[in-house]
């Protein structure tokens, strides 16, 4: 019976672990070769954006993507190019989640050693303060003008380009989709880092490692935007985590 029980427990250990690596990718990330001659000690969080256009989710794919119209990368002062196809259902991301997205983040890098972020008041007042931007306006250019006025050594940007809310229940239903972009930008406007988040959660047997994850339910958009927050934060260049007390 011992080695029968052994047995199995290998059977299983096994089927996790391949599951684990097949399971589908829900972050990317992209550091600059240049990284590595910058000190940076000094953050500001601005306001997130969000994408206005109706976005794509592809339903099909449990591979990493971004929905149609949301480029990587490519956050931007102009609207996105939407692309048009007809045979896939589109969600426009609510007026609430960007800023969500944005107090997610910057209560995680709070808690970062080696950094200070300002607050999020005094970044909104530069902001603010910068005046109008027009479409030819790059991140770049912008995070030189703030910087300059806020005496930062990096401003995180970040755009979501999709929030879609659970449908039904916890145990059933059309499933919780949310994607965002972070970028890093230097205040001489380049750009050091930037750490992309998609996850349309997956039913157990597409994704059993994420779905035991999340307690064997389809969760909140909420939670999932939580989820990628944990994650994109662990990948952040500088500063590190604060210890838990006892650890």
């Amino acid at each position: 019976m011992r080695s029968e029980l052994a047995a199995r427990c290998v059977l299983v250990a096994t089927a996790w672990a391949l599951c684990a690596g097949c399971a589908p990718s829900k972050i990317s990330i992209d550091r600059s070769s240049e990284i590595e001659k910058y000190l940076v000690k000094t953050i500001a969080v601005l306001p997130f954006d969000a994408i206005e256009t109706p976005q794509i989710t592809d339903t099909r794919n449990p591979e990493f993507s971004v929905p149609g119209g949301a480029k990587r990368s490519d956050i931007s002062l102009g609207k996105p190019e939407v692309t048009a196809k007809f045979d896939h259902p589109t969600v426009t991301v609510p007026s609430y989640a960007a800023e969500k997205v944005t107090r997610m983040i910057y209560g995680r890098l709070q808690n970062w050693r080696g950094i200070q972020v300002l607050p999020l008041d005094e970044t909104v007042g530069a902001f603010k303060a910068a005046g109008d931007q027009k479409e030819e306006v790059t991140t770049g250019q912008l995070a030189q003008k703030i910087a300059a006025r806020l005496k930062v050594d990096a401003l995180l940007f970040g755009r979501v380009s999709v929030y879609q809310e659970r449908g039904g229940s916890k145990f059933g239903g059309d499933p919780a989709t949310v994607g965002f972009e972070l970028k890093l930008v230097a205040a001489d406007g380049r750009t050091l880092w930037v750490g992309n988040y998609y996850e349309q959660q997956r039913p157990m047997n597409e994704d059993l490692v994420g779905f035991f994850q999340r307690g064997g339910v389809f969760v909140t958009a909420e939670e999932l935007a939580e989820y990628g927050a944990d994650r994109l934060v662990k990948e952040f260049p500088f500063g590190e985590p604060t210890p838990r007390p006892g650890s």
